[in-house]
């Protein structure tokens, strides 16, 4: 009973009476990339934009985009969507938070696209998953676009109608992803920073659905 109770901790968001209380102060992290050497917590150069995204297991969702170009200015990870401040990594996987491992985004719009970081979003994960992706299980893993302007709330549900339909189209399931604005973006350990960098052996748990996104990438002029 004890261990179904846990697993079901970790299937269902807590309420603000039952997260974990966390605590006021930030916990410390990193303060450059380890790939690139870029500000993690900025402040960055004139023009890049910000984006979240939430994709199963963050190591290995980060280096998609640190990997995606010159566009990309810098990544870091992070937990956000839940009711915890400042939660620790070990907090945020009892499922007690509310929390979902993001990966932040800070790029270059006139590089990259932010359709092209959303095309990289949907193919690099299964979004139709609810509160797992793959063999990892529990809120912290569910899929989630948290957008920081008008511009992109619209691009990203747009993307997720067309995604939905190439989908659905392949005998694929209903997208269970969130899109919200951006809620407060906790900053995860250092030691989750850039994480499969460091430790290019670790553990990578993200697979796509091999469905291609139908959506443009291109960069306006």
């Amino acid at each position: 009973m004890f261990l179904i109770d846990i697993f079901n901790k970790k299937l269902h968001l807590p309420t603000a009476d039952g997260a974990l209380p966390g605590r006021a102060a930030a916990i410390p992290t990193a303060e450059t990339h380890y790939v690139n050497g870029h500000a993690l917590h900025g402040p960055y150069p004139d023009g890049m934009e910000v984006a979240y995204f939430a994709l199963g297991c963050f190591w290995g969702a980060e280096r998609k985009f640190w990997q995606a170009g010159e566009g990309v200015w810098t990544t870091a990870v992070g937990y956000q969507g839940g009711v915890t401040p400042n939660p620790t990594y070990q907090e945020t996987c009892t499922g007690m938070t509310g929390h979902t491992e993001v990966v932040k985004v800070v790029y270059d719009p006139a590089k990259i696209s932010y359709a092209a970081l959303l095309k990289l979003f949907w193919e690099s994960h299964d979004p139709t998953q609810g509160m797992r992706q793959g063999n990892d299980v529990g809120t912290q893993y569910r899929s989630a676009i948290y957008t920081t302007t008008e511009a992109q709330a619209a691009a990203a549900e747009a993307s997720k109608q067309a995604y939905g339909q190439a989908l659905k189209a392949a005998g694929r399931g209903g997208i269970t992803t969130e899109i919200a604005p951006a809620p407060p973006f906790y900053y995860a350990e250092a030691s989750h920073q850039q994480y499969l960098a460091k430790n290019p052996g670790g553990y990578c748990g993200l697979g796509g659905t091999g469905v291609s996104c139908p959506i443009g990438t291109g960069v306006d002029a």
